[in-house]
């Protein structure tokens, strides 16, 4: 028998899972798998492909990392500017999740990108375009 491979089980997984909509459900799910196939993978790894997976058939889940709690309506602004960056979408999931480093603004963490929107790669951006025009 051959070895699966990464990739090949998060379109198994993924697939089987596109009708899922609660993310701690979804967790269980890939965890008993796992379990009962004794498949022993990078499980962050696994997570984000099966999350690619999902994206590609329409199902946009991202994590909103801010300093402080978000609204109801700063989620709902982002999951508009999701559905702007995906256009094809059909579901979008936004969590959110508390990092105290941040000064301030969002950033937004999907499968295989990164949205920052955050005043510390703001400030970054400036100071690197302040250097920049230093070196001319």
């Amino acid at each position: 028998m051959s070895q699966i491979t990464r990739k090949e089980l998060a379109e198994v997984i993924g697939e089987q899972t596109l009708a899922m909509t609660d993310k701690n459900a979804l967790v269980e799910g890939i965890a008993a798998y796992l379990a009962t196939e004794h498949k022993q993978v990078d499980l962050a790894s696994l997570t984000r492909d099966i999350m690619q997976y999902r994206l590609e058939r329409g199902i946009v889940e991202a994590v909103a990392v801010s300093a402080h709690d978000l609204t109801p309506a700063v989620i709902a602004d982002i999951k508009l500017l999701l559905s702007e960056h995906f256009p094809d979408s059909k579901k979008i999931y936004v969590d959110s999740r508390i990092d105290p480093k941040l000064v301030g603004g969002v950033r937004i963490e999907l499968p295989r990108e990164i949205l920052d929107l955050s005043i510390k790669s703001k400030l970054n951006l400036f100071k690197r375009l302040v250097a920049e025009e230093g070196i001319r």
